[in-house]
């Protein structure tokens, strides 16, 4: 089992570019299908399919792919996270 994260600690910020780019990553589907407006019409049509339709069917692996890049951002920091709280050679405590 992984071991429990505490507080960053003095000099690790809560919030960091990779958190924010993240959190951006995980936004951009949700607002993309919750503002309706932008995909409430019939053309243009794709093999038949009315653009309402294919154009939620894109944004599946569209969200996809945004969710794996909000991962990596996170495991990246986290792995910054980790390394800047390590003892450092030459510490003494």
């Amino acid at each position: 089992m992984p071991e429990p994260e505490g507080p960053p600690g003095p000099g690790l910020p809560a919030v960091t570019p990779e958190r924010v780019l993240a959190a951006l990553a995980l936004l951009v589907p949700i607002v993309a299908m919750l503002w309706v407006a932008s995909y409430d019409k019939t053309d243009p049509e794709v093999g038949g399919v009315p653009f309402f339709y294919w154009y939620q069917l894109l944004w599946v692996p569209v969200s996809a792919v945004f969710t794996v890049a909000a991962y990596l951002l996170i495991n990246r920091d986290e792995k910054a996270r980790r390394a800047a709280r390590a003892p450092k050679a030459g510490d003494l405590r």
